[in-house]
């Protein structure tokens, strides 16, 4: 498994099935200098832990959007596939409109250029976080099983910019709104004098 966090992200170019129910195609390339990303990979449409982190996306697609963030699911299926998922209800199995893309790579081209492809057949629960610069800031992937906590990467997008804005670093479990504190040995020392009990 690669980490390419702090290298640029690999570039694509994918046919979508877009946030208004249409098709189109979508490259990383856009939004370079323009947005921050969430890319997300998830195994199969029609199945079980996937609907269930794309709604959870979906809910939250205000708090990624005033985060000036773009957020792109993506599996191995046809963009007919995503288009069929969203046109399916939620009760019957479906995901409904979600308001964002969903990347079809059906070439698995995508997957494996962030090494998140397994067995050659699907992907794994992988999120990557990319900054305004093309650059990978933050990855996790997680086995089939185990889904993601959406509020965890707001949280670290929340960390990100703050870290760009004000120079200074985010402890362990720092939240938006909290004191970063600054990176270096003094930083940490007067930092954990202030805060180890909260810890």
């Amino acid at each position: 498994m690669s980490v390419l966090v702090n290298k640029p992200a690999p570039e694509f170019t994918a046919e979508a099935a877009l946030a208004d129910g249409s098709f189109g195609k979508i490259s990383l390339s856009e939004f370079k200098g323009k947005k921050y990303v969430v890319l997300f990979f998830y195994p199969f449409d029609f199945t079980f832990v996937c609907p269930t982190e794309i709604i959870a996306f979906d809910h939250r697609i205000e708090e990624f959007e005033k985060r000036g963030v773009q957020v792109l699911g993506c599996s191995i299926d046809s963009k007919f596939s995503h288009w069929a998922w969203r046109n399916t209800k939620v009760k019957d199995g479906g995901i409904g409109e979600v308001r964002y893309p969903l990347l079809a790579d059906i070439t698995k081209d995508i997957a494996r250029d962030y090494d998140v492809l397994i067995d050659n057949a699907k992907a794994l629960r992988a999120s990557f976080l990319i900054d305004k610069n093309g650059i990978v800031q933050h990855q996790v992937v997680n086995n089939l099983s185990l889904g993601r906590n959406i509020d965890e990467m707001l949280r670290t997008i929340d960390a990100l910019q703050f870290t760009e804005e004000h120079g200074e670093v985010c402890p362990a479990g720092w939240q938006q709104g909290k004191p970063g504190m600054k990176g270096s040995s003094e930083g940490v020392a007067d930092y954990l004098a202030r805060n180890a009990r909260k810890l």
